[in-house]
């Protein structure tokens, strides 16, 4: 089970945060300023740190150039300005990410999701950096897919598709999560876009794509990549 630590000082953002995650199975730990904060993270060695920039005492600021002294933990800031600057100063210090106020609940899990895979962590799961299905093979470091020893060129969404499906072998990826993984929560395009790049992947992965054997497709759901054998 991932640990969540959210600190910043607004019970109205943190509670319905806090439940809401906690229902999505998340261990959620709160922080109400900033030495509380900085204490726990340091103590309780969370998997992600959301952490509010504007907050009395010790700001968040603050809070992560000292978290960075000690841990690596992924780190995304809040903040209720949307200036550049403020996110420079925040990647100078060690943050991770950004997300400006206000924000739903869905698109910050999408930011916490996308901090879990970076550090090999999806809900608690050890995830390969290199991935061997049948004749497929998934490099994530390397950037390359292979199908029996031959490189596959891959449009960069491709790419991300495909790592979100495999690092998910056999289990149904909806197709709100490949859309809030691969095109963000803003995405505002023609939803078919999914099934074109879906179409363009049979087309590079299966032998015949009119009978996928690895890229099945869950109707009203979403997709899932299977080891055929």
């Amino acid at each position: 089970m991932p640990r969540i630590l959210l600190i910043d000082d607004e019970p109205k953002l943190t509670n319905p945060l806090r439940d809401a995650f906690k229902r999505a199975g998340y261990d959620v730990t709160v922080a109400n300023d900033g030495h509380t904060g900085l204490s726990t993270a340091l103590v309780e060695n969370p998997d992600v740190i959301v952490l509010d920039v504007m907050m009395p005492g010790l700001n968040g600021w603050q809070v992560c150039e000292s978290i960075r002294k000690h841990s690596t933990v992924p780190i995304i800031m809040l903040t209720a300005l949307d200036d550049g600057m403020d996110r420079i100063k925040g990647l100078e210090l060690g943050a991770d990410d950004y997300l400006v106020k206000p924000f739903g609940y869905k698109e910050l899990e999408a930011h916490v999701r996308a901090m879990l895979r970076r550090v090999n962590l999806d809900r608690g799961e050890h995830i390969a950096t290199r991935i061997e299905v049948g004749d497929i093979v998934l490099d994530i470091e390397a950037h390359t897919v292979t199908k029996k020893g031959v490189e596959i060129a891959m449009r960069q969404k491709e790419f991300e598709i495909l790592t979100l499906l495999m690092t998910n072998l056999g289990k149904v990826v909806s197709r709100d999560q490949l859309f809030d993984d691969v095109w963000g929560t803003d995405w505002l395009g023609d939803t078919r876009t999914l099934d074109v790049h879906m179409s363009w992947l049979r087309g590079k992965l299966e032998d015949d794509p009119t009978k996928p054997l690895y890229l099945q497709t869950i109707r009203g759901v979403g997709y899932r990549f299977v080891n055929p054998e």
